[in-house]
């Protein structure tokens, strides 16, 4: 639901990239020259930002009973 503080496979910290690459592909930027400016090199780095859908809005909506 939210980026993780660092990669799971790697150890290495992306979440303080996060919202720069959101920023950048929304503005229509191709998201490989996105990762490769950002630094993320790694294949497990960067699954995690092209695989991560942000759901936090969604299970806001619903209370805890």
């Amino acid at each position: 639901m939210i980026i993780p503080m660092r990669c799971m496979s790697c150890g290495k910290p992306v979440s303080h990239l996060w919202e720069e690459f959101q920023e950048r592909v929304k503005k229509g930027e191709e998201a490989k020259k996105v990762l490769d400016s950002l630094g993320l090199e790694r294949f497990c780095c960067r699954s995690l930002f092209m695989g991560h859908v942000d759901l936090i809005d969604v299970a806001g909506r619903f209370k805890k009973n």
